[in-house]
């Protein structure tokens, strides 16, 4: 096995410790950590025939982290001409609140979800391929190492096929929906057979139950409890005790989709997934801002896990933060609550941003610069995430684990004088800042750079299926994608 000294840098383990080791180091053997510590004590470590054998990544002027763990994510980019992507106009000024703002459109956005199962049936594999490996380089390419699919449009095949060749972690689900709420009416359309939707996502199960290159999970997930009728959420939880599996779902993520969901299914979201046998520890409740006191309390003695997207809510008019502020209270209940990115057609804030976001707010809202050390945020989107996916060995660099691992630049003067480089790059740093990135001891991103895949070839064959679905499925006028493409590629007048 070959054996990798990364030495000499600011080494954050994420444990439970929060340790800080301003010259520290990380041996990688094979795909596992064999030591962390100070680099000399590391060092010490090192067996003759390993001294002989080694490689060594000099990680001076840079942080050592665990690779991000993004637990609640979806791929988007086929959308990216209609949905709130490149069809907009350059100018804000015109821009309104609508769909998630202002307590949110629910009854649209439950239309929308449901029409999208439709759409993501007509992604040729090769589109859907071309489309998730791009989507998932520029997660990688900002320090994820670990993916939890919440739902995605796309193919889960394309997915694992995206995961494989990129040599990073997913967690996989379905696009998950069989019903919506319509607007003037007071109950759900059924929109499909729920066994045929379970028989979906138990085909992910099984196939990547099988599954030896140890980066592809299977998690089912409902992608909006308005859009799940009673008899999805019970085939839900059926198929996660059977296969002895974790849950995720939206759930209390907007003001109005309270009554919306008393009004059309007779019951608040949180408690409709109590009522059918999902409320568990190992239930992953995404955005979860809108619950109230009793449904709090039901969280909290379940010990769900929570996961939000403090980096995401300002840009779509979401108030998940401030206007309950319930994430404060979950933590300090004693809940598990991590980052999550989210997802949208056009890239949006990474797990980097996030940290920062959540540093920014709670610490904001309470009033006290302690509420969200730097370290905690940094557990948040490494150690915690990891737990809520269920998924061990990940998270947190400590003998034994898995060595994903990231190096982020800390030598210019942002830096300068500051003996906390995370606070540093809290303040000032982002995804962009990401260098190098391991999984399972192997570097997949050096410099910036993908290390075995030409960067400009994925973003052609992504353009490529882009302008194939965009014109043939949704209907974008020919010329207009042609010259955004021309844009993208630098080809504008040849």
């Amino acid at each position: 096995m070959t054996t990798l000294l990364i030495r000499g840098g600011s080494l954050y383990p994420a444990d439970d410790e929060h340790r800080v080791l301003p010259d520290g180091a990380v041996l990688v053997t094979g795909d596992r950590i064999a030591a962390v510590g100070p680099t000399e004590e590391v060092e010490a470590t090192l067996l003759p025939q390993q001294r002989a054998e080694l490689r060594v990544l000099d990680a001076r002027g840079m942080m050592i982290l665990p690779g991000f763990v993004n637990p609640h994510w979806h791929e988007m980019f086929a959308m990216r001409f209609p949905f709130k992507g490149a069809l907009r106009s350059p100018s804000d000024r015109e821009d309104r609140p609508v769909f998630m703002a202002l307590g949110g459109d629910v009854r649209a956005i439950s239309g929308a979800f449901d029409d999208f199962t439709d759409l993501i049936t007509d992604l040729t594999p090769d589109e859907a391929t071309a489309i998730a490996r791009y989507s998932m380089w520029t997660q990688l390419r900002s320090g994820v190492t670990t993916l939890g699919d919440v739902g995605s449009f796309n193919h889960p095949t394309a997915l694992a096929a995206a995961a494989r060749s990129l040599g990073m972690r997913c967690s996989i689900s379905t696009w998950a929906s069989d019903a919506r709420c319509a607007p003037g009416e007071t109950r759900f359309r059924r929109t499909r057979d729920a066994d045929l939707v379970l028989a979906g996502i138990e085909e992910v199960v099984r196939d990547l139950a099988g599954d030896t290159t140890g980066l592809l999970r299977a998690r089912p997930t409902a992608v909006y409890s308005l859009n799940m009728t009673d008899e999805l959420g019970a085939g839900f939880a059926e198929l996660v005790r059977r296969h002895d599996l974790p849950f995720a779902t939206h759930v209390g993520a907007l003001r109005n989709e309270v009554e919306v969901s008393r009004t059309y299914f007779g019951a608040t979201p949180v408690r409709r997934f109590a009522d059918l046998g999902l409320l568990s520890d190992r239930f992953m409740a995404v955005h979860c801002a809108f619950a109230d006191e009793d449904e709090r309390k039901m969280l909290v003695a379940a010990n769900a896990h929570i996961s939000y997207s403090p980096a995401k809510y300002g840009p779509a008019g979401e108030a998940t933060v401030t206007e309950t502020r319930a994430m404060p209270h979950f933590r300090r209940a004693g809940l598990d609550v991590s980052l999550s990115t989210d997802g949208a057609p056009l890239p949006v804030g990474g797990m980097a941003e996030n940290m920062r976001a959540v540093w920014q707010q709670l610490n904001e809202m309470s009033a006290d610069p302690t509420e969200v050390r730097p370290t905690d945020a940094l557990a948040m989107a490494t150690r915690i995430p990891a737990r809520g996916l269920d998924w061990a060995g990940i998270g947190s660099l400590e003998p034994g684990h898995q060595a994903d691992i990231q190096l982020i630049r800390t030598q210019d003067w942002r830096y300068l004088l500051n003996p906390r480089p995370l606070e540093g790059f809290l303040a000032l740093g982002g995804s962009q800042d990401v260098d190098t990135v391991l999984v399972a001891g192997q570097v997949r991103v050096r410099g910036g750079r993908p290390v075995d895949l030409d960067e400009s070839d994925l973003q052609a064959q992504y353009l490529d299926a882009l302008a194939s679905f965009s014109i043939r499925r949704l209907g974008v006028d020919p010329g207009v994608v042609a010259q955004w493409i021309r844009r993208a590629t630098n080809t504008e007048g040849d």
